[in-house]
């Protein structure tokens, strides 16, 4: 499923959203120009990405970083490994994250985005602490959105393009809580499974950062989410 619009209007134009956005762009251009000086994106991942054995074993292994190593865990939420990796990821943020900026107002969803970066990147490196392949990407970060999304607009409609029928490309609204739901079954489970396995995806940094989310909207959200039960049906 590929959510590609919600039906949740925003109060305010979601500025940091747009923020965070534009900075991930102009990183990624830069990180295409890189040849232009012979130099590599590979080169820059090492450099600047979140390297789960240097985070545990607090070591800069070579090449150095560009870095302070603790610092690594926000240098890496703002590289991409391609025209997809970014796509996708900016597409979630723009769907999901101008909602919960508005709940939360600019300042606080900056500091709410990072510190889901920074969960993401630590849950990664606890479930692989040997890995010295660097994690990147802003979809830790953004799946702390997606889960502070959940709980603040669990009754929103999405509307989701499905995976393709022959020629067809449906296209339908989908529940909030089915999308984001379904989401994180897929991460957890393609993360359990990965686990040992190698792979070129951080998929508990994914679980991690949707946890955190659901667990910080409470301390940032100007309005706290409101739990309720289904309807009783007879």
């Amino acid at each position: 499923m590929i959510p590609l619009y919600d039906n949740v209007p925003t109060r305010r134009f979601p500025v940091m959203t747009v923020a965070l956005i534009a900075l991930n762009v102009v990183v990624f251009i830069f990180e295409l120009l890189l040849p232009r000086w012979g130099l590599t994106q590979n080169s820059l991942f090492l450099r600047a990405g979140a390297t789960p054995y240097e985070l545990l074993h607090h070591v800069d292994v070579p090449p150095a970083d560009l870095v302070p190593v603790w610092a690594t865990v926000f240098t890496a939420m703002f590289l991409h490994g391609g025209w997809l990796h970014i796509i996708f990821n900016m597409l979630y943020l723009w769907i999901f994250g101008n909602n919960v900026e508005d709940r939360m107002g600019r300042g606080r969803f900056l500091a709410f985005y990072l510190i889901c970066g920074v969960a993401a990147a630590l849950t990664q490196a606890f479930v692989d602490p040997s890995s010295r392949g660097p994690i990147i990407g802003a979809s830790g970060a953004i799946a702390g959105v997606l889960g502070a999304y959940l709980l603040l607009y669990p009754r929103a409609r999405v509307l989701t393009l499905l995976l393709p029928l022959l020629f067809i490309f449906p296209v339908i609204l989908v529940p909030a809580w089915f999308v984001l739901g379904a989401w994180f079954l897929l991460q957890y489970l393609q993360g359990t499974l990965s686990v040992g396995g190698g792979g070129d995806v951080a998929y508990f940094a994914h679980v991690g950062g949707f946890v955190a989310g659901l667990v910080l909207v409470w301390f940032f959200a100007r309005e706290r989410p409101r739990l309720r039960r289904p309807p009783v049906t007879e």
